[in-house]
C-alpha cells in the first residue's frame, strides 16, 4: 500500500509545473486513483489502465493539443517549414514548448495537433517587431535585420568614423575632453526621440518589410509619398491651400521649385508632409569660422532725388571663431548654443547715401498695393494653357484703383483684352500697367503720386469677373509683382 501512496503523492505534486489545465487533470485524476485504491486495492488499480506520458502542446504560450512524443512533432514542423520556405525553424521550434504530465487512459492526438501547427506555420511566420515605447510600429524579417535597421538609421546622420570614436570614449569613461580644433566637429551623443526594443512575433508574411522599407517608413511615417498633377489653371499657391500646406511647406516638398517657377500641365508635385515616427537626435560640438555680417549705414541727403542712392563706403564682414553646442533631430538643427566666440576681424559698415528730395514724376522705387485691400485671386504663371503676365486682385473693400509709384501716365485707354487700361512710367526704369478698369481718371502726360486714385475696378475686356489686372517691368522686362509690392 505505501507504493501506491507514493504514486498518488508524485502524480498531485506534478501538477506545479505545468498548466491549469493540466492541474485540473492530475486532480481528477488523483480522485479517481484514490477511489480505486480505497475501494478495491491496488490490484484493481493495476488492471484498470496503464501510466503514460502525455505532452501538452503549446506555441508562444498559445495551447495547441496534446502529443505522445516530442520528436515526432518536431520532425513534422522541420519538414513543413522546409516545404514553406522558413529557413530560421530552429528558432521557430524553440518556441513550442512541451509540458509533460504521467497520467491514466490518456488521450492522445499526435496528428491534430501536427495539423494545428502546420496551419499556424501557413498563414504565419517568426519576425521580429520594432517598437517605439513599447508600441509595435513594422516588422522585419530577423534581428540581424532589424539591428541593422537601428544602425543605418543613425549612419544617416553621423560616419561610422564618429560612431566609432564615440564608444571608444564612452568605453574610457572620460568626462575631461581636449579642446576642440579649429573647423573640428565632435560627437557627444547619439540616440533615439523614442525608446527603442525588438521582440519576436509571429506574423503573417505580407506584413513583413525590407531593411529599406523600414528606415523610409521610420523617417516619413509612411512607405509612398503622395503626388499631385498640375491641371490647366494651376498655380503654386492654389495647389499647397488646397492640400492645406502653407507656400513655404510646399516648396520645402518640392527642392526644385521656388516662388517664380511656372508649373506644367501633367507636371507631378509631391504633396506629403513627412510625419517621422522615429528621429535620431546627434549631439555634438562645433568648432568653425564663420562671418561676422556688416550693417548698412544710411546716410539721408536731400539734395538727391528720392529713390537715388550712392555708397560712399563699402561695407565688408568680419570674421569670428565660435563654439557651439548642437542638438539636431534627423539632421534638423534643434538647438544651438554658442559656448565661446572670438573675433578675429571686426566687420565694417556699409555707408548709403540716401536721397530725400521728392519729384512728383520721378518713382521712389518701392511699389505701394494699388488696390484699397483684396487678395490676390490669381499668381503670375501659366494657367488655362496661356501665360498670365501678372497678379490679379479682388474682393477691395472698395474699387478705387491707386497709383503703385510716382510716375508719368504714358497710356490711358482701351486695350484689347486688358479693356480699359493705364501704363505708368516711373522714370527710374520702372512702368506699371493697370487692366479691367471700369473706368480712368487720369490722361497721357499726368504726373501721379503714389497712392493717388488713377481709375476705378472692373471687369472690360477678357475678365471673368470685377478684379484688378497688374503687372510690373524692370527695363523693359516683365517682373514678378509680388517680389516689389509691400502692404
Amino acid at each position: 500500500m505505501d507504493f501506491w501512496k507514493r504514486q498518488l503523492l508524485t502524480l498531485v505534486s506534478s501538477a506545479r509545473y505545468i498548466s491549469k489545465k493540466s492541474i485540473k487533470i492530475a486532480v481528477i485524476t488523483a480522485v479517481a486513483v484514490s477511489a480505486i485504491i480505497f475501494s478495491h486495492g491496488p490490484m484493481a488499480l493495476a488492471q484498470s489502465s496503464k501510466l503514460t506520458t502525455i505532452y501538452y502542446v503549446y506555441l508562444n504560450n498559445l495551447y495547441i493539443g496534446t502529443a505522445s512524443n516530442k520528436n515526432s512533432i518536431k520532425n513534422a514542423l522541420r519538414k513543413r517549414a522546409e516545404k514553406v520556405g522558413i529557413t530560421d525553424n530552429d528558432s521557430l521550434l524553440a518556441q513550442v514548448i512541451f509540458i509533460p504530465e504521467e497520467t491514466f487512459n490518456a488521450k492522445i492526438d499526435n496528428a491534430q495537433t501536427i495539423k494545428i501547427l502546420e496551419n499556424i506555420m501557413a498563414t504565419k511566420r517568426k519576425a521580429t517587431a520594432i517598437s517605439l515605447d513599447g508600441r509595435q510600429i513594422l516588422y522585419v524579417d530577423s534581428h540581424n535585420t532589424a539591428d541593422q535597421v537601428i544602425k543605418n538609421l543613425e549612419l544617416k546622420y553621423v560616419s561610422a568614423q564618429q560612431l566609432k570614436e564615440l564608444v571608444a570614449r564612452k568605453a574610457l569613461n572620460s568626462h575631461s575632453l581636449p579642446p576642440l580644433n579649429e573647423n573640428e566637429t565632435r560627437l557627444l551623443d547619439v540616440h533615439f526621440s523614442k525608446k527603442v526594443t525588438l521582440e519576436d512575433v509571429m506574423i503573417s508574411p505580407g506584413e513583413i518589410i525590407s531593411a529599406n522599407q523600414a528606415i523610409t517608413f521610420l523617417q516619413k511615417g509612411t512607405l509612398e509619398e503622395k503626388k499631385y498633377t498640375v491641371k490647366d489653371g494651376d498655380v503654386l499657391g492654389s495647389i499647397a491651400n488646397e492640400h492645406q500646406l502653407t507656400l513655404k511647406q510646399f516648396l520645402a516638398l518640392n527642392p526644385g521649385l521656388t516662388e517664380d517657377s511656372v508649373l506644367k500641365i501633367g507636371q507631378e508635385v509631391n504633396i506629403t508632409v513627412p510625419k517621422p515616427f522615429l528621429e535620431v537626435m546627434v549631439e555634438k560640438e562645433v568648432n568653425q569660422k564663420e562671418s561676422i555680417p556688416y550693417h548698412n549705414q544710411v546716410i539721408n541727403d536731400s539734395s538727391m532725388p528720392k529713390g537715388e542712392t550712392n555708397d560712399r563706403q563699402a561695407g565688408s564682414n568680419g570674421l569670428q571663431s565660435v563654439i557651439y553646442s548642437v542638438m539636431e533631430g534627423n539632421g534638423q538643427a534643434i538647438k544651438k548654443v554658442i559656448l565661446k566666440s572670438v573675433i578675429l576681424k571686426q566687420p565694417v559698415n556699409h555707408i548709403i547715401i540716401n536721397g530725400t528730395k521728392v519729384i512728383p514724376s520721378r518713382g521712389e522705387g518701392s511699389f505701394t498695393w494699388p488696390t484699397v485691400g483684396g487678395y490676390i485671386s490669381s499668381t503670375m504663371g501659366y494657367r488655362w494653357g496661356k501665360f498670365h503676365k501678372g497678379i490679379d486682385i479682388a474682393r477691395p473693400s472698395n474699387y478705387t484703383i491707386k497709383a503703385a509709384d510716382n510716375g508719368v501716365v504714358i497710356f490711358a485707354g482701351w486695350d484689347g483684352s486688358y479693356g480699359n487700361k493705364i501704363e505708368i512710367d516711373h522714370q527710374n526704369g520702372y512702368h506699371t500697367v493697370y487692366g479691367h478698369l471700369s473706368s480712368i481718371k487720369v490722361h497721357v502726360g499726368q504726373t501721379v503720386e503714389k497712392g493717388s486714385a488713377i481709375g476705378i475696378m472692373g471687369a472690360t475686356g477678357d475678365a471673368t469677373g470685377v478684379h484688378l489686372h497688374f503687372e510690373v517691368y524692370k527695363n523693359g522686362g516683365l517682373k514678378n509683382p509680388l517680389s516689389y509690392l509691400r502692404g
